[in-house]
């Protein structure tokens, strides 16, 4: 006698194999911006050492010019704008294109503004804020931009008590 087997549970059954799936995926194309967004927020990572917090935001190609940090009111706020190679070389042509109205000068040749084919760093401006504890020294803060990491330095003010033990007489 044949026994038939049954399963029940559809939810437990596979509906696809494996492979044909990871197929799909992996043959679907990533969606990609054609043109960069006019604001971003950076990554940022905050660390905690025996001295105080450290804050790290990815800022890759800017210059320390380009960014600005404040604070205020027991906010850190980080900001600056990273400019488009695109918009940048659209202003260099309407720059040459302005200074070369003299017919007696010869003409200046800008370059060709690229064409973004696929598009996955970010452009634009930004701004990070971020809440302080009352136990960072603010005067203290320090900040250096290097190899696109912005690492600043939020030492703990160590005049400050935030716990202690008190004892009972």
């Amino acid at each position: 006698m044949a026994t038939l087997l049954y399963n029940n549970r559809p939810s437990l059954r596979p509906n696809r194999a494996l492979s044909a799936m990871l197929a799909d995926m992996l043959q679907a194309p990533q969606t990609a911006l054609a043109q960069p967004a006019p604001a971003f927020a950076p990554a940022a990572d905050i660390l905690e050492t025996a001295n105080g917090f450290e804050l790290h935001l990815a800022l890759p190609g800017l210059k320390k010019e380009a960014v600005n940090i404040e604070f205020h009111d027991g906010q850190l706020v980080i900001s600056g704008e990273r400019a488009n190679p695109a918009a940048a070389a659209k202003e260099a042509t309407a720059t040459a294109t302005e200074a070369n109205t003299d017919e007696n000068q010869p003409a200046v040749v800008a370059p060709e503004a690229p064409k973004f084919r696929r598009l996955e760093t970010n452009y634009g401006t930004f701004s990070r804020s971020f809440r302080l504890p009352d136990t960072v020294n603010v005067k203290a803060i320090g900040a250096e931009l290097t190899d696109g990491i912005l690492r600043v330095t939020l030492p703990f003010d160590t005049d400050k008590v935030t716990k202690q033990h008190i004892e009972i007489r």
